[in-house]
Order: structure tokens, then sequence, then C-alpha cells
């Protein structure tokens, strides 16, 4: 078993050891603080058997650790182990570098592109740019509309072309199909692919609200990741 397949079968039996709400409580109850056994049990109302049951569970997993108290010996507490946690993140996630920018393309440059961007600004602090590979002459007016009653900044008035606004280091996040195909297909070192559906087509304010709100949970999750990776080029 290769080093990849190995950490799939370890995250998989922390997913497994999770999956069942009273061993998943116990972690709850180990977030901010080391508690004794019967206490962990009192706090859960579990008799001893159930108790070292799960405790057993949560232990083969990587979980959680006992270790004796250093004023009385009979004594130990459970203490959660995080980084077991951690590790639960997609290894996709926990490999991705930070990059010198994020630069968002799709194609017109007119809506999506320029809306991730001004979302990525409120989100990290990580630079953000946006681009098209086949610009319009102007940004969308519904952007326009729908980033102000969000309270967002759009970075530029204007539109580019992708050839003008890529530097070496920048994390590229095409956020329209057209754009990602065009780009390359398949993918690629320094690229990502959100496949957001393009609200200029039907131009009412529900398409623009709707694609927002697709994008804003796709920035959240790569900002996060983004916000806690190491410096370097983007994996």
């Amino acid at each position: 078993m290769d080093a990849e397949q190995s950490d799939l079968v370890r995250r998989a039996a922390v997913h497994a050891a999770l999956a069942e709400p009273v061993r998943l409580a116990m972690v709850d109850a180990l977030a901010l603080q080391d508690v004794s056994p019967k206490e962990l049990g009192a706090g859960l109302d579990l008799p001893s058997n159930l108790l070292a049951h799960h405790l057993g569970v949560l232990e083969r997993a990587g979980l959680v650790v006992r270790g004796r108290s250093e004023a009385d010996r009979r004594r130990s507490y459970v203490r959660l182990v995080p980084e077991t946690l951690d590790d639960l993140v997609p290894a996709a996630v926990r490999g991705l570098a930070r990059p010198s920018r994020v630069v968002f393309v799709c194609t017109h440059n007119s809506a999506r592109s320029q809306l991730a961007a001004a979302l990525w600004v409120r989100r990290s602090p990580v630079p953000a740019a946006s681009a098209g590979t086949r610009p319009s002459p102007h940004v969308h007016p519904r952007t326009v509309t729908t980033a102000r009653a969000h309270g967002l900044d759009l970075l530029t008035g204007g539109t580019a072309h992708v050839r003008d606004v890529l530097e070496p280091g920048d994390l590229v996040v095409a956020v329209c199909d057209n754009a990602h195909e065009q780009l390359a297909a398949g993918r690629s070192a320094g690229r990502l692919h959100w496949s957001v559906p393009d609200p200029v087509p039907a131009d009412t304010d529900a398409a623009f609200e709707e694609a927002l709100a697709l994008i804003r949970h796709r920035v959240g999750r790569l900002a996060a990741a983004v916000d806690t990776s190491a410096p370097g080029s983007p994996a």
C-alpha cells in the first residue's frame, strides 16, 4: 500500500470513528478541556462498559489519548488529539501552498470573475485580480448593482484580458466552464475550476444572486485553505 492509499485508509478510520453520535459528543466534550473517563461518562450519561467501548474506538483511531494525573497517579485524563481532526481536511487542501495572488477568470470578465474577486478581498489578505479569456467592453450593470447591494467593492471599473493580468506565482481560478476549457484541457498546476453558471443570459437579479451565493461558498473554502497554508508557489 502506497503512502497516499495509507493516508486514505487512516482518514476513513477516523471518519468511521466519528460516525456515531456518542463518540462525536465525546469529541465535542474534549474540544476545550481534558477530562477523566468518569467525568466524561457522567456528562454523557454512559455506563462504564459503553464508555470503555467508545473510548477504545476513539483511541484506536488516534483521536484521543489517556494520561495519568501528575497529582493522583490512580487517576487518568482523556485528551483530544486535534492534529487527527486536522488530517480530515482533504489532501488536496492540505497540500495547497500559499499563492502570491489569486486571479479569477471567466469568459467576459463582466460578472462571475468580478464578483469572485470582490468576495475574495473581503475574505482573505492574499491579493486578488480578475480577467477574461474574451473580455467584454465593460462590467455588466447587474454585477455592479449586485456588488453594491452586498457592500462589495469591485476591484476595477473595467475588464481585462487574461494574458495582460497573469503573473508568475498566481493561483488561477476559472469560474466558468468556457474559461477553464479555453485556458487548458484538464487540471494543471496553479489552476482550479469552479463550474458556476453564467448569470448574464438570464439577466435577472435572481440569477446574479444565485451566482454570487455559489461563488461565496467556494471563496470561503478556498480562502480558509490558502490562509492556513505555507508560503510558496501554488501546488
